[in-house]
């Protein structure tokens, strides 16, 4: 049964967090779930030509996170605008911060589409590859450049449907591309002959197919907020906002793929190709597991958003913690399992390389031993994003994969060979959960009286 906008918000402000957020989330852990299996495919397929092939989509994984980061800047930025102006009823804004999101994030794509295929060679080269995975990389890096503009907006059409509480809506379109990629990614690889390329043609056409199922889903429902050019008012006010409240995201995504550009080059010194394809799958499996984690959290914000904007604060605080104990126990049921399987896990992917797999399998169990940090992690953030704690919200951001991770990745590798890379992100959880208690604190202080972010 469809519910109105009225409806939606009584539900927002009123029925308990411990049925409405789930309600929300299941759709949303599908999106990311589908998002993460699409990646993990690539990876999977990718591998089985060789070692220097999974080696290449670890490489351009980097490139990816930034367009995936640029993009959440305006997703975020723009969804979570859109919710306050909708809990405290003002539908005219929450049209233009839709517009606004989206047909920034379209322009954006299109310059990197031209610049990323303009200076691809010395891009490549710059994010970690060496001479044997470089062709790879290239190939792959190409198609994804092309895609950039509607990979953006997919980003920011799903996210800003999700903010309204209809995270189902972005769930079709992003489901799928995701199944149309896992098809397509044995015809393209194998069928046709084009290895790494095919697989980034796969991800570009699913790409294109989810944001015109995502574009058609917000201009032909009567229950969403339509994307139109009419409402496209970018005002410094309305832009500042929307980079404002995005900016932990662009620290978050952003940050990610400079650490991983730091971690292809250190384990292409420490370990050579080997090394590299390792710490891909193991990347690549942790942020599946992640993803249910970010799920989860992704139906708390609209709900965060909603209450914070009709000044419920008790309510936010309720539902930080409920999301808090129940990320805690996925993370440990789900971490304990693939400790136990990692071998086989790395084996999965890479049967063929013996070293892959025993220096991909020690890095994800020492990655695992410190997943269960990732629930206070991730919802402290996504709570400091939604109600405009922009500053301390990007620091929080950037702490696992920045503040903490650059410099293990700078210190430990030198002094500790290949075990620094493997040990790096583990001590950068631990890291960031004590920075992110500490911030904690103080915000929740806060939200006895709700105030302008600082």
């Amino acid at each position: 049964m469809k519910m109105t906008a009225q409806q939606r918000s009584d539900m927002m402000l009123h029925a308990p967090v411990q049925k409405i957020i789930p309600r929300l989330a299941v759709p949303t852990i599908c999106s990311m779930l589908i998002t993460s299996i699409y990646n993990m495919a690539d990876t999977f397929f990718v591998s089985q030509l060789s070692t220097a092939a999974s080696g290449a989509v670890g490489v351009t994984f980097s490139a990816m996170a930034m367009i995936q980061a640029i993009a959440f800047t305006f997703a975020q930025g723009s969804g979570a605008n859109i919710s306050r102006a909708l809990g405290a009823g003002n539908q005219k804004e929450a049209k233009q911060y839709s517009a606004v999101g989206f047909f920034c994030a379209l322009f954006v794509g299109l310059v990197i589409t031209v610049l990323g295929n303009l200076f691809i060679d010395p891009l490549v080269m710059f994010l970690g590859a060496t001479e044997t995975i470089a062709p790879y990389a290239r190939d792959y890096a190409s198609y994804i450049f092309f895609a950039a503009p509607f990979m953006m907006g997919s980003f920011v059409l799903n996210n800003q449907l999700r903010f309204q509480g209809l995270a189902t809506y972005g769930m079709l379109g992003i489901t799928a591309g995701g199944v149309l990629n896992i098809i397509l990614d044995p015809i393209l690889i194998f069928g046709c002959g084009m290895e790494t390329a095919g697989a980034a043609l796969a991800t570009a056409i699913s790409q294109v197919v989810s944001f015109t199922i995502l574009l058609l889903q917000c201009n032909f429902r009567k229950d969403t907020i339509t994307v139109s050019l009419r409402n496209f008012r970018p005002t410094r006010r309305v832009v500042g906002r929307i980079l404002y409240t995005g900016m932990p995201s662009l620290g978050r995504q952003g940050i990610a793929s400079v650490s991983t550009v730091l971690l292809n080059t250190a384990a292409g010194l420490h370990g050579g190709d080997a090394a590299i394809a390792a710490m891909s799958i193991v990347s690549r499996f942790v942020m599946f597991i992640n993803s249910t984690v970010i799920g989860f959290g992704q139906g708390f914000q609209p709900v965060c958003g909603f209450n914070y904007g009709a000044k419920q604060v008790d309510r936010v605080r309720e539902a930080f913690w409920y999301c808090v104990k129940v990320s805690t126990v996925i993370l440990l049921v789900l971490g304990g399992v693939a400790f136990l399987l990692a071998e086989p896990i790395v084996t999965l992917f890479r049967r063929e390389d013996a070293d892959v797999i025993r220096i991909g399998s020690v890095a994800l169990q020492m990655h695992l031993c410190t997943l269960p940090t990732w629930g206070f992690i991730v919802m402290s953030n996504m709570l400091s994003q939604s109600i405009g704690f922009g500053f301390r919200a990007t620091i929080l951001s950037i702490a696992r994969q920045g503040l903490f991770l650059i410099p293990a990745l700078l210190i430990m590798p030198p002094l500790m060979g290949l075990t620094g890379i493997q040990m790096a992100q583990p001590v950068a959880d631990v890291c960031a959960l004590i920075l992110s208690i500490l911030i904690m604190r103080t915000i929740l202080r806060q939200l006895h009286s709700p105030q302008k972010a600082k």
